[in-house]
């Protein structure tokens, strides 16, 4: 009998495809998201949370409404930078595109091919993700913080909930280089198993999908972005 087919994994494109490119059954979890999200906050920064909900707004010192088109048009620029980086990482080029753009066809290299370079690219792509978005959630807070009080109690929320959550997102996307490697490692081995004849395929392979990881990593870190930007734009 043939097996049965596995069942289509819900979620974020980024966690759909680490368990695609880990091949790894992802836990279909029977909570509900809040207490999933309990597993997630210890009782100090649950306390620290309950604290700003149940405060009472303060006015802002000097109301004002700060510019949300300015706001997201310096969003924008910031993702389109790392997006490129992403895109234009020498470590990524596959080797077609290597032979396009030096006019000649991709010279394969006798050594073997070794993943170092290619953690030390995620690990800085990932810190230059992780540096960018933190500093533009901070600016966004600060412009919530002088629209309005509720504006400014929910921008006391996302920076209770960033210092709450951010040991348990490092934790998680500190394991893709990991898993990016085991990755790498099956591909080179599948490789060398068919004997494959064109050197540089599966490293291609590998390169592109490392791409979209990255991608979808960074669609994932600005997603808190988004929703400030989204209560900025609000009246």
């Amino acid at each position: 009998m043939d097996p049965s087919p596995r069942p289509a994994l819900q979620g974020p494109t980024f966690v759909r495809l680490l368990a695609r490119l880990t091949d790894a059954e992802a836990a279909r979890a029977a909570l509900v998201p809040a207490d999933r999200l309990s597993e997630w906050i210890d009782w100090t920064r649950a306390v620290a949370l309950s604290k700003v909900l149940d405060a009472r707004p303060a006015a802002p010192d000097a109301p004002c409404a700060p510019s949300a088109h300015d706001s997201a048009a310096a969003c924008a620029r910031v993702r389109a930078t790392l997006a490129e980086a992403i895109a234009s990482a020498p470590e990524l080029a596959t080797a077609k595109a290597d032979a396009s753009s030096a006019g000649a066809d991709p010279i394969t290299s006798d050594t073997a091919p070794d993943f170092t370079p290619l953690r030390q690219r995620c690990l800085t792509l990932q810190r230059a993700m992780q540096a960018a978005t933190g500093r533009l959630r901070g600016e966004l807070r600060e412009a919530l913080a002088q629209r309005s009080a509720q504006a400014a109690r929910l921008a006391e929320v996302d920076a209770v909930m960033e210092g709450a959550l951010a040991p348990r997102e490092s934790a998680l996307l500190g394991a893709v280089p990991t898993l990016l490697e085991a990755h790498f490692e099956r591909l080179r081995a599948a490789a060398a198993e068919a004997q494959a004849t064109t050197h540089d395929a599966w490293l291609d392979h590998f390169r592109r999908d490392m791409q979209g990881v990255l991608s979808a990593e960074l669609d994932v870190r600005f997603q808190p972005v988004e929703a400030l930007l989204a209560a900025l734009r609000a009246p």
